[in-house]
């Protein structure tokens, strides 16, 4: 596994923005949008592409096109879902599954109650959706339910993550593929509830108010 950390001062001021208690809904969903277009910059790096010939107003030049199969956008339910737009703003020919998933607050295990994801996944690159890694449980699954499907290239993008989580996926994707992590920033530890400290609360509540 590969942990990129976007160090960046625009990055850091949009993150410190987040953390804010008092920073309302609608500016913390512009933020993260904002926040993801930088991260899914950093995170498409390695993308693939094809060479194509072009012709310009002046000559014939040779340019890259974002190779087949399209990658595909996979963010978690629910608070993935405002990374999403962030995210397509980048890549905008990319596809879209999707993967339900929530923590069991007792066992800290991640509960997987809808997919609409492609039956196979080979030779894609994926790109998986999820603010906070905390404890790795929910990212864990959602990459096992990737390489079920036959994918080997999957790149993580969440605003912050836990060193505990972080350890907790390196342990469990091991050598079976191709993961990266890419974050705004590791944040110290796990509290006693897993939740991020600092942090910046629960991200989907933050996002769309407790429902």
């Amino acid at each position: 596994m590969r942990l990129h950390v976007a160090d960046h001062p625009l990055v850091a001021h949009k993150l410190a923005v987040l953390r804010d208690a008092s920073t309302p809904s609608v500016t913390f969903r512009l933020l993260v949008d904002e926040l993801v277009t930088l991260l899914a910059y950093e995170a498409t790096r390695d993308v693939r592409v094809d060479t194509v010939e072009i012709v310009t107003p002046v000559a014939t030049t040779t340019g890259v096109k974002l190779a087949q199969p399209r990658p595909l956008v996979v963010p978690i339910l629910r608070a993935g879902l405002g990374m999403l737009d962030g995210m397509t703003r980048l890549l905008p020919s990319a596809e879209v599954g999707f993967l339900g998933m929530q923590r069991d607050e007792e066992t800290l295990e991640a509960i997987t109650y809808a997919n609409r994801l492609p039956d196979d996944l080979s030779g894609r690159q994926c790109f998986l959706l999820d603010p906070m890694l905390a404890t790795g449980g929910t990212l864990v699954a959602a990459i096992d339910y990737l390489t079920a499907r036959g994918a080997r290239d999957v790149t993580c993008v969440c605003l912050i993550a836990a060193p505990e989580g972080l350890a907790v996926v390196e342990k469990a994707v091991g050598e079976r593929a191709d993961v990266s992590v890419v974050v705004a920033a590791v944040d110290e530890r796990l509290n006693e509830k897993a939740y991020i400290v600092p942090g910046l609360g629960d991200a989907g509540d933050r996002l769309y108010g407790v429902v």
